[in-house]
């Protein structure tokens, strides 16, 4: 693993993206930043940080998945690898938030935002960005925030979190093309809200309800609703209201 600390940047995704255009990255390249400027979620989404507080950090792997058609398994296999350092921890009422927001009860913790490249040789780099509170306390303006110095009333290291996040990446990414299925299957048992009737939106249209049923293969979200049909959302398409 290579480590790149920065004090301040506009985005570690956009940082170690520029980095890979210019020179060969070796797998498991981290940056982080004690402060980032424009960082960014899901679906352009503002990722807003004290400084100095959380955990910003950014990825490089490749050649991980034998095809396209699994790539959302670094999603799961992402999300996971924070769930199972979290808990030792012993962070508490932990979940996965479709499709890649943790969760502590009702409150979310860390984010994770996924960028894949796809080279005409038929190989696959990717960029995975974490951003995960650690420190933070004044969450004023973000009432659905929380931090793992909130929720256990403790200080953690952050460079310790960096290291343990990237060897349960490492032991998750081996059971991409071998053994996917415990992956999906703990990613499905630990999906927020799963099985509860839960008020949904599309468009900005009227919200509906639905209990979610679980993940496609291509992450789309499956829902059930009032009328017993089953229907998938992608992404973009539909947004939970809690």
């Amino acid at each position: 693993m290579k480590l790149i600390k920065l004090d301040a940047i506009d985005s570690t995704n956009d940082f170690l993206k520029g980095l890979s255009t210019t020179q060969e990255l070796e797998n498991y390249t981290v940056v982080t930043a004690e402060n980032q400027t424009k960082g960014r979620g899901q679906m352009g989404a503002v990722w807003n940080s004290e400084k100095s507080k959380n955990l910003i950090m950014s990825i490089f792997v490749k050649d991980l998945l034998a095809g396209i058609e699994g790539i959302y398994q670094l999603n799961i296999a992402t999300a996971l690898a924070i769930i199972e350092v979290l808990k030792t921890f012993e962070i508490q009422n932990l979940s996965i938030k479709w499709p890649n927001d943790i969760m502590s009860a009702n409150f979310k913790l860390a984010g994770i935002l996924i960028e894949n490249s796809f080279k005409s040789d038929g190989s696959i780099a990717t960029i995975i960005g974490i951003g995960l509170n650690v420190n933070q306390t004044n969450f004023d303006n973000l009432p659905k925030a929380s931090s793992m110095a909130v929720v256990s009333n403790s200080v953690f290291d952050k460079d310790e979190l960096v290291l343990l996040i990237v060897e349960k990446l490492k032991e998750n990414f081996k059971l991409l093309n071998s053994n996917s299925e415990v992956l999906w299957n703990t990613y499905l048992e630990l999906l927020f809200k799963k099985e509860v009737p839960m008020p949904f939106v599309v468009n900005n249209q009227k919200p509906f309800m639905g209990i979610i049923k679980g993940v496609s293969t291509s992450g789309k979200l499956i829902l059930l609703l009032e009328d017993d049909s089953v229907v998938e959302y992608g992404l973009k398409e539909i947004q939970m209201l809690y």
